[in-house]
């Protein structure tokens, strides 16, 4: 049995294993191929999150629908459900389309006095601003997505099973795990090292959010606010995913991309094996 307090401090715990993953990011000396491959694996777990969040919500949304259709609860709970899912979904995808039009371009650079080109290196300081940038994209997406892990957590204590809500702890836990590597991906084999104060941001952008949905969730629970943040964490990983794939294919062959994200998708299922066979 845990307390209140036990159960926050799993919540935050759960959530910042994300760290476990980040120190790919730190890696040198990675080539082309190598960064492809780390790049499509973490594509291989945004992509199980994708059907993992859009799944849980779809489920959510349909099952008051089909209530509402038996005429046990009022129709426009199913619409207002209905409208958090593709609303959400709509303002995560789109929200990072117009983020991405804006921000993901062509950053203006100053004057350098090393002897390369001058389009070259613009070249590649764009590359790593928008490393930094798709990073951080990932770390927002995964961290709108703990929160609904969070929000799951903190439901489960609140209405008696704690015992799920130790499992749920555990499993997302683990997951957390390979999902900093999804945020490490882009930044793997840069020519500077990501900061250690960059790494922390984007870790907390990430896992941070799971202690807050743990401490709502055992205050208040709403089957539509749960439904459309799953939707804006869908929605969002939809749109990094395909950066990264666009990156990733430049990188390196067809073979070790799809390896790679076999990679991704495997380490995805299995880690979430641990909450199917809580009982989630």
């Amino acid at each position: 049995m845990i307390d209140y307090l036990q159960l926050l401090l799993l919540g935050a715990f759960s959530g910042l294993t994300i760290f476990l993953g980040l120190p790919v990011a730190v890696a040198q000396s990675v080539s082309p191929k190598k960064k492809g491959f780390l790049n499509a694996s973490a594509i291989g777990i945004l992509i199980f999150l994708i059907v993992d969040v859009l799944g849980h919500a779809w489920e959510s949304a349909i099952d008051v629908a089909s209530t509402a259709f038996t005429g046990k609860l009022p129709v426009e709970v199913a619409v207002f459900d209905l409208l958090a899912m593709f609303g959400g979904l709509a303002i995560g995808l789109l929200g990072l389309t117009w983020y991405g039009t804006r921000y993901m371009r062509e950053v203006p650079l100053k004057p350098s006095n090393g002897q390369a080109s001058m389009e070259k290196e613009e070249s590649l300081r764009v590359h790593e601003v928008n490393a930094y940038r798709l990073s951080m994209m990932i770390a927002v997406g995964i961290g709108v997505h703990n929160f609904s892990e969070g929000l799951v957590i903190g439901q489960s204590y609140v209405s008696g099973a704690m015992g799920l809500a130790v499992i749920l702890i555990i499993g997302f836990a683990a997951h957390n795990a390979t999902e900093g590597f999804g945020i490490a991906g882009p930044l793997a084999g840069l020519a500077e090292r990501p900061s250690i104060r960059f790494l922390i941001l984007a870790g907390l952008i990430g896992g941070g959010p799971t202690f807050v949905g743990t401490l709502l969730g055992s205050q208040w629970t709403s089957v539509p606010v749960y439904i459309f943040f799953l939707a804006v964490a869908g929605g969002a990983l939809i749109y990094v995913s395909m950066l990264m794939y666009n990156s990733a294919r430049k990188q390196t062959t067809n073979g070790i991309l799809m390896a790679g994200m076999f990679v991704g998708l495997f380490a995805g299922f299995v880690t979430d094996m641990i909450v199917t066979l809580g009982g989630a």
